[in-house]
């Protein structure tokens, strides 16, 4: 699967020159019509106009067309859009608001649109972030989520020819392009994983999950090898092969190495992710309501893989590593149920309490190979607990983990990549609900706590290793719609994984 080759451009030229049917200007609150130099006049006084009548309050997505009558302008149409108060201006909002801004162009169908950053806003010195978070936001915005439609109204609107307009100042309008291919890059990856994440779990078994994830990362450069049931059971990985005995679909183990020429012998970045391809709760199944939504538990898998290809083509300096247990949860004859008792590969011993609770499981078994292989810092991602849903809602993931300089880390990293997370509690007590009276501990500790209970199962896998849990069961699919993420899968994770590989300096040791 093929990079895009259409280039995101970057311009510093002046914007009464830059030829395009559309071009987007970010507004904040209270600005007046004299925000940006000479536009009010090219519109013919449509943006004092607008302004003026309230028509638009640079409210947040808010949105102003207006044609250019000035014959001087390249642009045939203005859009202001809303970015609230100046004081909220930053890289997660301008990522925001280019998503938004994409959406619109699309729906409008224009050929070719340019997004215009702020002089005055910026700073020189940003320029370079700010591109990249507006890059990747106009890509994300080319994602359609109707891939299996067969009789639309309209065929899809095609992704327009970008530009992002950089105030221009020395090598600026350089180091914006180099940012703008950053950024669309890691929007392209992010849309790969949103692609997978959106199939139907009859096409997306594990076979065929494994199958595309090894395209993805192979085409980057990656080496890829993918573990059969066989190969599995001789790793004596019985946590994923317990859950994997209710399905027909046999169970796939995807490793993914990234060894660039000259990356130092240490840190070796170790990624885990939930390749559930169907969860039905297996023998503890779950309400019929909602559950078709559980095609995208594999969510953390397809991250893993999307992250890989993009620390592959970005050239990351250090070793990374790739672990994804893939499999179904079905209710067959063969099934765990529960009561039963599963060793895993490190040989401990887990009572299941509910099957239900089976991407711990898997990624139990996903972190000790992690480990094995070689690596010394880890981050495991899954939609993992309803819990997290409960205590976040669907806007942030939870992350857990320790150290906390690790955890502290990986939550700027994410911060800056737009991946909201905030950071919940591993207290020992923790670890008394999880105990069994036959086996090192039960898989699941019950109601209370439950999504740190869970997160205190996978750090039993972690070797004292650093170490970082991020549950994205809420984020990982939008419900309703917003002006920034259209309903359906979000790509949450890719762009946090991949920009970590790239901050080893400040990694604890």
């Amino acid at each position: 699967m093929a990079s895009s080759s259409v280039v995101i451009a970057c311009t510093g030229a002046p914007l009464a020159t830059i030829d395009t049917d559309l071009l987007v200007v970010p507004w904040f609150e209270g600005e007046g019509p004299a925000a940006v130099a000479s536009l009010d006049a090219a519109t013919g006084g449509e943006v004092a106009r607008g302004i003026a009548s309230k028509e638009f309050a640079a409210r947040p997505y808010d949105f102003f067309v207006t044609t250019v009558t000035d014959r001087s302008w390249r642009a045939r149409r203005v859009a202001l859009i809303g970015a609230g108060p100046a004081a909220g201006f930053g890289s997660d909002l301008i990522r925001k608001l280019a998503v938004s801004a994409g959406n619109a162009a699309r729906q409008r169908r224009s050929a070719r649109v340019a997004f215009m950053l702020r002089d005055g806003r910026t700073g020189t010195a940003d320029i370079a972030g700010l591109t990249q978070a507006v890059a990747e936001g106009l890509t994300l915005s080319e994602f359609n989520v109707g891939s299996y439609k067969t009789t639309p109204d309209l065929p899809p609107p095609p992704a327009p020819r970008w530009t992002i307009a950089v105030p221009a100042s020395g090598d600026g309008e350089a180091r914006a392009a180099a940012a703008a291919a950053r950024g669309r890059l890691l929007g392209e990856c992010s849309n790969l994983a949103r692609e997978m994440a959106n199939e139907p779990g009859n096409t997306l078994t594990p076979r065929e999950f494994a199958r595309r994830c090894e395209a993805v990362v192979s085409e980057a450069g990656v080496a890829v090898e993918i573990l059969d049931e066989h190969e599995i059971a001789k790793l004596g990985m019985g946590l994923l092969l317990g859950v994997a005995r209710g399905s027909d679909e046999p169970p796939r183990l995807m490793v993914f190495r990234y060894e660039p020429p000259g990356a130092p012998a240490s840190p070796v970045l170790g990624f885990v992710g939930k390749g559930i391809t169907f969860d039905t709760g297996g023998i503890s199944i779950k309400p019929a309501d909602g559950m078709e939504r559980m095609k995208d538990d594999m969510a953390g898998g397809a991250a893993v893989a999307c992250a890989m290809r993009a620390i592959a083509l970005l050239k990351a300096p250090i070793r990374v590593i790739g672990v994804v247990p893939a499999t179904e949860n079905m209710p067959g004859g063969r099934a765990i149920k529960p009561g039963d008792i599963l060793k895993s590969a490190s040989g401990k011993t887990v009572e299941v309490i509910n099957t239900d609770a089976e991407g711990r499981l898997v990624l139990g078994d996903g972190l000790w190979y992690a480990r094995q292989l070689g690596a010394t810092h880890l981050v495991d991602i899954a939609t993992l607990t309803g819990a997290c849903v409960v205590a976040l809602g669907k806007i942030t993931s939870g992350i857990f983990g320790a150290p906390d300089p690790w955890v502290e880390q990986v939550r700027r990293v994410a911060d800056r990549a737009g991946d909201r997370v905030w950071p919940m509690p591993l207290f020992d007590e923790y670890r008394d609900q999880l105990k069994s009276d036959i086996a090192d501990m039960m898989n699941t500790g019950g109601r209370p706590a439950s999504s740190i209970t869970a997160a205190m199962f996978l750090k039993e896998f972690t070797g004292g290793l650093p170490w970082v849990h991020l549950d994205i069961a809420g984020t990982a699919w939008a419900d309703e719609a917003k002006p920034y993420l259209p309903k359906g899968p979000s790509g949450v994770g890719v762009r946090t994984l991949a920009e970590l590989a790239f901050t080893a300096d400040a990694w604890p040791r």
